[in-house]
């Protein structure tokens, strides 16, 4: 009798783990973990987005730069006034204006506020800020 509850026992056992078993096909599991949604971007019809290309200064400084070359924040030059950027022009020229505000100086950190900004986009931006000077 105890050996054939035993048996019984083991029987129902085996058929469980094969029935679960089953159920680990590649087929189950890629059903289980399917996504449940997906997201839908509003104008997007499913083709890659075309690539924008660069951004004028006059873009990036509003953008990115008038909120501290505007009114001059923590000693930022403002924009268009010689008092504010002739020294550091005549110190470090253009190309060394254009190094600290790609990889930072004093309280502006790299780039700016504008860290998808290329290295160009920051010297157009530059190039727009002391246009008039």
């Amino acid at each position: 009798m105890k050996v054939n509850k035993l048996l019984s026992t083991l029987v129902v056992a085996m058929v469980a783990f094969f029935v679960q078993a089953q159920d680990m096909s590649d087929e189950a599991i890629a059903d289980r973990i399917k996504p449940l949604g997906s997201v839908h971007v509003a104008g997007n019809d499913g083709k890659p987005a075309a690539a924008a290309g660069a951004r004028s200064g006059e873009d990036i400084y509003n953008k990115a730069c008038v909120a501290c070359h505007a009114a001059g924040v923590l000693g930022a030059p403002v924009i268009n006034v010689a008092a504010d950027w002739q020294p550091r022009i005549d110190e470090r020229g253009l190309k060394g204006i254009w190094e600290n505000a790609i990889k930072g100086y004093n309280a502006m950190p790299p780039k700016g506020t504008c860290a998808d900004c290329s290295d160009n986009e920051i010297k157009s931006a530059i190039q727009y800020m002391v246009k008039d000077i």
